[in-house]
């Protein structure tokens, strides 16, 4: 078995039109696909990462509250590789998205922060 790469990371989101604007609009994500499903009474957005990789958004009505603290088993946070962890807090910041203080990852020696999309799902840059 060869498992390759990650084709996609799906997440849930309470307020679709906020959190659309927040991923497209904020975050610069291209949108490959959007479509309602009256079956399911849902959305799904489907965001390009890069040429391998997408984001899988679903708004759906009423969905539990994402657990936080103490953090649950499960997905902890999604990270993305940025060349420049202090101009990417700088054009998030300037976009009205608060960032963590920059710090360095101790096994790595890399940069990185981290920041909440519109629901409090913790997003990591890192250099």
């Amino acid at each position: 078995m060869r498992l390759s790469r990650i084709h996609h990371v799906a997440i849930i989101v309470s307020d679709y039109a906020v959190s659309r604007d927040f991923y497209v609009n904020k975050l610069g994500f291209p949108i490959v696909r959007e479509n309602y499903r009256p079956e399911r009474d849902d959305w799904k957005l489907d965001l390009r990462v890069n040429e391998s990789t997408e984001l899988e958004i679903f708004g759906v009505k009423n969905p539990p509250k994402r657990v936080n603290r103490p953090e649950a088993c499960g997905l902890r946070h999604l990270a993305f590789h940025v060349d420049s962890v202090e101009e990417t807090v700088a054009e998030l910041e300037e976009k009205g998205i608060p960032c963590e203080p920059i710090r360095t990852d101790t096994f790595t020696g890399k940069k990185m922060t981290f920041f909440a999309d519109p629901d409090g799902l913790p997003l990591e840059l890192h250099e």
